[in-house]
C-alpha cells in the first residue's frame, strides 16, 4: 500500500506539461480546484473531468500512476461517501430499515463527492508529476514576491513547502523499510485486533521520527556548509521565462472556468 502513494514523487518527461511554466501551472491549479467546488451539478465535474484527462494525456504520464495516487485514500473517499448516505435526509427515500434510510439525494451527493475528491487529487498530482521541487520553489517564491513589501519571509515558506513535498517519497520509502525490518524481527502489525495493531505502530513511528530528525539535522548541516543564508541575493541556475505555449494554457483553463459557471 505505501508503495503506491505517489504524492511529491516528480517523474522527468519532454511533454507539452512539462515544459509550461511552473507559475502558470500553479495558477491553472488554482483555477482547476475552483472549477471543481464551481458547480454542483455532475455535467460540471464532466467539463473537470475532461480538463484533466486532456491534461493526463499531454503530459505523457501512464494513468495508472494517477489511478496510484488515489488509491491509498480510496478507504477515505468510501467512508465520506457512506457517512453521506446515512446523514443526508433530504429526497425520496429508496431504503428505509428501522433507524437507517437513504434518499435519492444521498446517493447523488455520495458519488458527487466521491468523483469530485477523486478529481482533486489526480489534478492536483499533475503539477508535482511535472514540475521538478526546485522549479516548483521558484514559482511560488515568484508568484508570493509581492508579500516581501509586508515583510512576509516568502522564500523561507517557499523553501520549506518544497523540502516537505521532496521528502514525502522518502519517508513513504523509510518507513516502508521500517515495517519490512520489524516483520523480519517477529512484530505482527498487520494482524490482531485494532487496539494491538496501533500498539505495534509504535515500534514503526520512533524509528521513524528519529530518522526524520536525523535527515532534517543532516540536510541543516548540508545547506550551512555550502553557505546557504535564504533568499537574500540568491540567484538562480534557471530563469523562469513565459512562452506562447503558457498563455495558451491558462486560456484554455479560463474558458473550461467559465463553461463550468455558464452550465453550473
Amino acid at each position: 500500500m505505501l508503495r503506491d502513494i505517489t504524492i511529491g514523487q516528480y517523474f522527468p518527461g519532454d511533454s507539452v506539461i512539462h515544459r509550461l511554466d511552473p507559475r502558470f501551472k500553479l495558477i491553472i491549479t488554482f483555477i482547476y480546484i475552483i472549477m471543481l467546488f464551481a458547480g454542483d451539478r455532475f455535467i460540471c465535474l464532466g467539463v473537470g473531468a475532461v480538463f484533466t484527462l486532456i491534461a493526463i494525456f499531454l503530459s505523457r504520464i501512464p494513468l495508472k500512476m494517477f489511478v496510484k495516487s488515489v488509491k491509498p485514500l480510496l478507504p477515505f473517499l468510501l467512508i465520506t461517501a457512506i457517512l453521506n448516505l446515512f446523514f443526508v435526509t433530504s429526497g425520496d427515500i429508496l431504503f428505509k430499515w428501522k433507524f437507517i434510510k437513504i434518499t435519492d439525494e444521498a446517493v447523488s451527493i455520495s458519488i458527487f463527492m466521491f468523483v469530485r475528491i477523486m478529481l482533486l487529487i489526480m489534478g492536483s498530482s499533475l503539477l508535482t508529476y511535472t514540475t521538478s521541487p526546485i522549479t516548483l520553489t521558484d514559482a511560488i517564491e515568484r508568484l508570493l514576491s509581492p508579500l516581501k513589501k509586508i515583510k512576509v519571509p516568502v522564500h523561507e515558506l517557499a523553501m520549506m513547502m518544497s523540502i516537505a513535498l521532496r521528502f514525502i517519497p522518502t519517508l513513504i520509502e523509510e518507513t516502508d523499510k521500517i515495517m519490512s525490518a520489524q516483520k523480519a524481527r517477529g512484530a505482527e502489525i498487520d494482524s490482531g485486533s485494532f487496539m494491538t495493531r496501533a500498539k505495534n505502530m509504535i515500534s514503526i513511528l520512533v524509528p521513524l521520527f528519529i530518522s526524520s530528525f536525523r535527515r532534517a539535522d543532516e540536510l541543516a548541516t548540508a545547506m550551512e556548509c555550502r553557505c546557504y543564508r535564504g533568499g537574500e541575493g540568491r540567484t538562480r541556475l534557471r530563469q523562469l521565462k513565459s512562452a506562447p505555449r503558457d498563455y495558451i494554457a491558462l486560456a484554455i483553463a479560463i474558458v473550461f472556468w467559465v463553461i463550468n459557471i455558464i452550465i453550473g
